[in-house]
């Protein structure tokens, strides 16, 4: 197993680093160092390599200037003052090393130690803790002072209990907090405002008797607003906050860098391993996307990898009633390839098809649709990418002539009015929306357009929207509409972006549409329930306010309306210049880890890699040259339209790779029914999921950390998914693929995912300059990437857009289908949690579930009143689809005639609600609009208590031959 080595940019600066041009010479130790003005003595000694004794600072956070231990001396000044707080200035004689300096920091060491406890061999801290180094790096060697009142003793010397005593506190499943341990230094203090900016952490008393609080007295970790996302843990110098599994396990020996396979951001992490045993992740501070953060998911909850409900062997049934059968490799791979080519035989080549997971590797998810082109020869491919994000590929590439995001997330330091519409970053994006809340903190203003409120609304600590337009479910077209109405009638566009960088003709059309007075946000409250002066004002600022960055989530894409909602984004954008450069732009927040590249691998039954068209034939030609096959001319069937297909009996084989679509996809009824229909479905997964039930293969899947491979995030940015263990199955999931198509007949030779990358880049000109070689040299890449831009694109459409000028497209509001009315008065609208990920099939099998373990349904207190429903009550969710119960939260986060709930248990499934309505250009379902009414209930629904059974029945084992 080769190791990513830690490049020496990972190490610990001491104080963030200056943004000023200016250089400033100074000497340190008798060394010339030219650092930024601004830069602290602190930091310009690192740089140098010079260390210097530290513990209350790190560059992630301001400088403190409270532990007295980076004292440093200045020709010329009296004293000797922290370098941490104290700038560099032209000409200074700096010395860090001096017998006075070194007797001053041994004292204040001694001062530390003496009511800190001895770090013996029982202690998790032991060789972990920056105090014990640290002291030792000064030269402690003994302390002097008698013990007296401490922290440290349960009891005091006469026996009596000690006040100033207090328990370790085990509250969190991820780490535990020892106040014996702790120095008061504040460093947890500050992460916790500064990085994550929850503010969940203070410092309670005065003088001596100062200790670190989680929330109002008497609260633990668990229950106080800490969200666990590790900052505090990891700046902690002195053991005082560890991680359980350190203490459990012991230090790790080495590490790998390797991206976390949760969200969209893409952290990068290292993987602290002992062996092949995973100790902890660590966020990686060269991760050009966290930036060294993280959040609960990424830092703790891989514990899913090793859960005993995980599948190992491959295994086989006749029929889905059938128990399961442990097989060989060879024996389930024989048995999938018998059962495919007798279906293409007996029904034609395109009754098969494969969907492709937006949670594997770019690689694994290329071979997918590879296999369904070059081996199946049909274009029957299609992921949950669709299912979410289609209507951005379709906006966009509409508008702008890419289908992508068009900054780095970097971009938001630059940001004065952020838009977030149809998006929940503090749950579905935490680290993005840290980076974001710091920069509100800083004086930008944020818009949130979203029915519910959502924490950046006034929840967040020193943050309050500017606006918030809590919209009815289903009407953001008009809203975004409406917007552009007050831009175009009140002369705030940039007229001189549209006419250099746009169409004038098509923006006088769209303006002439726009400024119709039924598109004015006095018409269109009454369908909206917006207050128009509220929209109004909302639109000059985002027109107005400087660099305007609008961010959406899947409450514009998943709609019937979705991709006009995000054309009519673009507009916006367009309208006012907020494109191509720092701090603007239309930024999709992508759900899954690999959102973005099962999109850009062609993935989808129209297009091949690079989102070129099947009909192309020079397109189709590169591809039949490379694969040395003939691929067919005609888009291939959507996953609805797979389903469809098998019901009518005309689609009997499917090969589904890392996805559950019968959790995750709208209307589960039809979704089993479509499964149940087909001969052949083999799930490729990591656990026995809710698709499984109606399987007759399944082959065991490898986690992140037992692959090699890139994951691509909703930046556009490329990153090394590195193997940080061997595959507990015995593969990993590209080879499995690979052995599929080879049993089929194929002669697929790849040896390494690079070579995959090798083969991508060759035939898709976005990624032309990619490889796993460049990708290590620069850390990451964000495409295009090619001969004009051979270390990537971070912003796009800075000089023109893709598609030469940008397109202003009318955005006509059309109702959708799904209405309200006596039987179904409410509109369910739903979402993410933090601590659960997309249908939980990881994030369930870790302690998350502490946190939430179970879905709810919001509702109004009105609403709730009306219906006899109080908080914790049992309800029933019924819709014209179907109908579930679950626990109510009566909460007025939602408004009145709107419900919400998640979707991360399938025992609640709220997809089985969920109608078969989708977005008119992408067939992208609305599960954003969807007519309910909820009323008490005593128990369970038919529905469940019937999926119960059969599930149950489903996933019997049969025990090993012996």
């Amino acid at each position: 197993m080769k190791d990513f080595i830690i490049p020496w940019d990972d190490r610990d600066y001491g104080t963030p680093a200056s943004k000023s041009t200016e250089m400033i010479t100074l000497t340190i130790d008798g060394f010339a160092v030219t650092v930024p003005a601004g830069t602290s003595i602190l930091r310009a000694a690192t740089e140098a390599g010079i260390p210097v004794p530290k513990l209350c600072a790190t560059d992630s956070v301001a400088a403190f200037g409270s532990c007295r231990l980076c004292l440093v001396e200045i020709d010329g000044r009296n004293g000797t003052p922290a370098s941490c707080t104290t700038p560099v200035a032209p000409g200074i004689s700096v010395h860090t090393q001096t017998d006075r300096l070194n007797r001053l920091r041994r004292g204040v060491m001694e001062l530390y130690a003496s009511d800190h406890p001895v770090p013996g061999l029982d202690s998790a801290a032991n060789g972990d803790s920056e105090l014990q180094s640290m002291a030792a790096r000064v030269g402690l060697r003994e302390i002097r002072y008698t013990p007296g009142m401490n922290h440290v003793a349960p009891k005091s010397t006469n026996g009596a209990e000690n006040p100033l005593h207090t328990v370790i506190d085990n509250s969190n499943p991820y780490f535990s907090f020892d106040s014996a341990k702790c120095i008061v230094c504040s460093l947890c203090v500050r992460a916790c405002d500064e990085v994550q900016g929850t503010f969940a952490l203070t410092i309670e008393g005065r003088g001596f008797d100062s200790r670190v609080s989680a929330g109002m007295t008497g609260d633990t970790f668990l229950t106080s607003d800490c969200v666990s996302c590790g900052a505090c843990v990891q700046v902690c110098p002195t053991g005082s906050l560890q991680e359980k599994s350190v203490i459990e396990m012991g230090l790790p020996d080495r590490s790998v860098i390797t991206t976390c396979a949760y969200c969209g951001v893409g952290c990068s992490f290292k993987a602290e391993m002992r062996g092949n045993e995973l100790v902890r992740m660590v966020p990686h501070k060269g991760g050009e996307a966290n930036r060294g953060h993280s959040c609960v998911k990424g830092r703790f909850a891989w514990g899913y990898a090793n859960h005993k409900e995980r599948i190992l062997n491959p295994m086989i049934r006749d029929k889905i009633t059938d128990p399961w059968r442990e097989v060989s490799w060879d024996e389930a791979l024989a048995f999938s390839a018998s059962r495919m080519k007798g279906l293409i035989d007996k029904h034609g080549r395109h009754s098969v098809g494969v969907i492709t997971s937006s949670r594997c590797t770019n690689e694994e998810t290329y071979l997918v649709q590879k296999l369904t082109r070059a081996v199946f020869l049909n274009n029957n491919t299609d992921t949950c990418a669709r299912v979410c994000h289609s209507p951005t590929g379709y906006g966009l590439g509409q508008t702008f002539g890419t289908s992508a995001g068009t900054q780095n997330f970097d971009s938001v330091e630059h940001t004065d009015v952020a838009l977030i519409i149809g998006a929940n970053p503090s749950d579905a994006h935490p680290v993005f929306a840290s980076r974001l809340k710091k920069r509100l903190r800083a004086g930008a203003k944020v818009i949130v357009v979203d029915p519910r409120r959502t924490e950046l609304v006034e929840d967040a600590p020193h943050i309050r929207a500017a606006h918030h337009l809590p919209l009815r479910p289903g009407t953001n077209v008009a809203v975004v509409t409406a917007m552009a109405h007050v831009i175009v009638t009140e002369g705030l566009f940039d007229e001189a972006f549209i006419r250099e960088r746009c169409d004038w003709d098509e923006f006088q059309d769209y303006a002439e549409f726009v400024a119709e007075e039924r598109n004015s946000p006095e018409a269109i409250e009454a369908l909206c329930g917006v207050d128009p002066e509220e929209l109004r004002k909302a639109a000059r600022l985002y027109a107005t306010g400087g660099n305007g960055a609008i961010y959406y989530g899947l409450g514009v894409t998943e709609h019937s309306q979705g991709s006009t909602a995000v054309i009519g984004i673009a507009n916006l954008a367009m309208l006012t210049g907020n494109i191509g450069k720092l701090g603007v732009g239309v930024n999709p927040l992508r759900g899954q880890n690999n959102v973005q590249g099962s999109c850009d691998m062609g993935s989808f039954p129209h297009e091949l890699p690079g989102y070129r068209h099947v009909k192309l034939d020079d397109v189709r030609g590169q591809f039949e040259a490379a694969w040395g096959v003939s691929i067919d001319t005609e888009p291939g069937l959507r996953i609805n339209n797979m389903l469809d297909a098998a019901v009518d009996g005309t689609f009997k084989g499917l090969y589904c790779q890392g996805e559950d679509i019968l959790q995750s996809d709208p209307d589960t009824q039809h979704v089993a029914a479509g499964l149940a229909a087909m001969d052949c479905v083999i799930v490729h997964d990591l656990f026995l999921n809710e698709t499984a039930n109606y399987a007759h293969v399944f082959l065991p899947g490898s986690t992140f950390l037992e692959k090699d491979g890139t994951f691509t995030n909703a930046e556009r940015r490329i990153n090394m998914v590195r193997k940080v263990m061997a595959p507990k199955n015995g593969y990993a999931d590209w080879e499995v693929t690979q052995m599929l198509a080879n049993a089929m007949g194929a002669n697929w030779t790849y040896t390494h995912p690079s070579q995959i990358m090798d083969e991508i880049a060759m035939l898709t000109p976005s990624f032309a300059g990619v490889s796993f070689d460049r990708i290590d040299a620069l850390g990451s890449i964000q495409w295009p990437c090619n001969e004009s831009a051979p270390e990537g694109t971070p912003t796009m459409h800075m000089d023109g857009f893709v598609r030469g000028k940008g397109k202003f497209i009318r955005t006509e509001y059309v109702a959708t289908d799904e209405k309200t009315g006596p039987r179904f008065p409410l509109l369910l609208t739903t979402g993410r949690i933090l601590s659960q990920y997309n249908v939980g099939a990881q994030t369930r099998r870790t302690a998350n579930v502490v946190w939430h373990d179970q879905d709810v349904l919001e509702i109004h207190p009105h609403d709730a009143e009306n219906r006899g429903i109080r908080d914790g009550d049992l309800v029933r969710l019924a819709s014209r689809s179907g109908e579930t119960t679950l626990r109510a939260d009566v909460t007025d986060r939602v408004s009145p005639g709107v419900v919400y709930t998640t979707f991360h248990h399938p025992d609640t499934q709220a997809n089985v609600v969920t109608t078969d309505n989708s977005d008119w250009a992408t067939n992208c379902p609305e599960y954003k609009v969807t007519a309910v009414q909820v009323t008490p209930s005593n128990g369970p629904s038919q529905w469940q208590e019937d999926y119960s059974a059969q599930a149950e029945m489903s996933r019997r084992i049969l025990p090993a031959a012996e």
